[in-house]
């Protein structure tokens, strides 16, 4: 088993806009000037990305979408994923415009490239108004079997414990917001959980029992803690992924983040994993960054 994946899922998208329905409590949306201009360039950068992944030997199982009704659809890891058990969750979208991303075509190809056994649908919890949105809501610890989840509308929270036990991962669920007292929308904007290290935004969990709950839950595991301060979230320090080639251990993350993390930082995790940023800063206009456009694809292969 391995915490970085070798395959991701990405979409590219046609008609790219930060979405209205997502901006009451997606604090990290900001309005863009140019909407025409911002839609090329997500188309762009995303073709950038896949290329420069492919080029360092991560497999990209990339799908287009030109559909105009789904604008947040570049970040895939929100409604399902893939589990080494060949398990492959389907979920519970907040925004109702973003259950549209929903795609069969994109699990028939991996029903027939990967070994899936079963499929989990949490769709159906969306009548009762109860949400869990994917590895945006989960921060999992593949390795450690420990999954970590912010409380927000977009993490139910019986949804959590439920997924916790279908997947056979040890829950830590907390809170944490923003210096204005928002909670965060997604944990995986405050932490990535790499092979041998986390990033997380420790000082963003205010409770004290909580963080210390949470700091502890990470020691157990072994992983050095990196602690990632609120101005760093903002530019998406903490919305990384961990990938690999079999050879060489990756920690995927954007320009913005990039520039972002201070020397000591970049030395740590030098040390572990080579850095590969992306220019994804139009995409970041619609509130996520480069974590939420890959959908790691954690199954056996046929």
């Amino acid at each position: 088993m391995s915490q970085a994946p070798k395959a991701v899922v990405m979409i590219r998208p046609h008609h790219f806009l930060p979405n209205p329905q997502t901006s009451a409590d997606n604090t990290f949306q900001s309005e863009a000037d140019n909407n025409r201009s911002l839609t090329t360039l997500a188309y762009e950068q995303v073709s950038n990305m896949t290329k420069k992944l492919e080029d360092n030997g991560i497999t990209v199982h990339l799908f287009e979408d030109v559909s105009k009704a789904t604008p947040d659809s570049v970040f895939p890891n929100n409604w399902f994923s893939t589990h080494h058990d060949g398990k492959l969750a389907i979920y519970a979208m907040y925004p109702e415009n973003r259950r549209l991303e929903r795609r069969s075509d994109i699990i028939d190809k991996l029903v027939s490239q990967y070994q899936v056994n079963q499929i989990i649908d949490y769709s159906p919890y969306e009548h009762s108004s109860k949400f869990l949105e994917g590895t945006g809501a989960l921060v999992l610890d593949h390795d450690a079997r420990v999954a970590y989840a912010v409380r927000s509308n977009r993490c139910s929270e019986q949804l959590f414990y439920e997924f916790c036990q279908q997947f056979s991962y040890r829950p830590v669920l907390f809170d944490a917001v923003n210096k204005q007292g928002t909670a965060v929308y997604h944990t995986n904007v405050i932490m990535t959980v790499g092979s041998s290290y986390v990033l997380l935004a420790t000082e963003m969990i205010k409770d004290a029992s909580q963080q210390r709950f949470v700091i502890e839950a990470i020691e157990r595991t072994g992983k050095t803690i990196i602690h990632l301060t609120e101005q760093q979230i903002e530019q998406y320090c903490g919305n990384a992924l961990e990938l690999t080639n079999g050879d060489t251990l990756y920690l995927a993350l954007s320009q913005t983040a990039f520039n972002a993390l201070t020397d000591e930082q970049k030395h740590l995790l030098n040390s572990e994993v080579t850095l590969l940023p992306f220019d994804v800063e139009a995409i970041e206009y619609a509130g996520g960054s480069v974590r939420c456009m890959l959908a790691g694809i954690h199954l056996p292969k046929r």
